[in-house]
């Protein structure tokens, strides 16, 4: 569910997402008498630079969501937005109930693509008795895996560059790896320092740090719902931060509103470190470049 502040928003962001798309959205190749280039739609700007990253100038990428204020469960499709899905040849979309827009786009639009579901490829279940962490971009190996399979199904539409997807493919995961090394390095000098989270967005990356998250679970459930804080949540929030009782706050900076601003403000107040992440890239950069900053915020913040 998306939040109030959200909604207040989204009508404008999404539709100047969907005029945005534009003609070179749309269609399998880059112009008369241009090579042939694989139509590749990506339900956020997330997977949609990985797809970028992996095919390189043989793909034609499209994201349906990349402005910060929208929210991909109140996403509402276009004519151009059909018409780039009916065409593409690959499809990617997160799954677990993030982008459901996504499922009924494709029941709709007849598409023959082949669909990469980026929750189904991490192989990441909800844990006994809770909720599935369906925020899976955030868990480095699950991203490895979901690189290999852009790969073979972009080689699949065309074949000729099978070698160039899978190399870039490669060079795309030493990257991944890298982060990993400095994921593990966090875990080797922070495993078991307590943080508190406003949404579980970050989840998989704080858990492969070896952190501990002492948030109280209703209060990042009814942040994700766009519900109130259980007044309890709050306070226990709240003490976790005025008491210093975490090392730093990780913050979902793309939802605000009076409950997260006020936890926000507390750390602030008790001299607890903010540590910003969000959901959609933020401009300029690419995706390894984006995790690689929150993993260095998440380490200065530690230390």
């Amino acid at each position: 569910m998306m939040s109030a502040q959200r909604a207040r928003v989204l009508g404008a962001g999404a539709a100047l997402t969907v005029s945005a798309l534009g003609a070179a959205a749309c269609g399998s190749s880059s112009g008369a008498g241009a090579a042939e280039t694989v139509s590749v739609v990506a339900s956020t700007n997330v997977y949609g630079d990985i797809a970028r990253q992996i095919g390189g100038d043989k793909v034609k990428v499209t994201s349906f969501i990349s402005d910060p204020a929208q929210d991909p469960h109140s996403f509402e499709a276009g004519t151009r937005t059909r018409l780039a899905l009916s065409e593409a040849g690959v499809v990617i979309e997160n799954g677990g109930g993030y982008d459901d827009f996504m499922g009924t786009l494709l029941r709709g639009s007849g598409s023959k693509a082949r669909v990469l579901n980026a929750v189904q490829i991490s192989g990441r279940a909800a844990p006994a008795g809770g909720e599935p962490n369906e925020h899976v971009w955030y868990d480095l190996p699950s991203v490895a895996r979901l690189a290999d399979r852009i790969s073979a199904a972009l080689a699949e539409a065309d074949p000729e560059d099978a070698r160039t997807f899978s190399s870039n493919a490669a060079s795309f995961k030493a990257r991944l790896k890298a982060l990993e090394g400095r994921v593990a390095a966090v875990k080797t000098a922070h495993a078991g320092d307590s943080v508190a989270v406003t949404e579980p967005v970050p989840g998989y990356l704080l858990e492969a740090a070896g952190l501990v998250d002492r948030t109280p679970e209703e209060f990042g459930e009814a942040i994700e719902e766009g519900d109130d804080v259980p007044p309890r949540a709050l306070r226990d929030t709240l003490a976790l931060l005025s008491g210093r009782k975490v090392r730093a706050l990780v913050a979902n900076v793309q939802t605000s509103g009076p409950q997260t601003d006020r936890v926000r403000e507390a750390a602030g107040e008790a001299g607890v470190p903010v540590v910003p992440v969000t959901e959609t890239l933020p401009a300029g950069r690419d995706y390894v470049a984006w995790m690689d900053g929150t993993i260095a915020a998440l380490q200065k913040a530690l230390s």
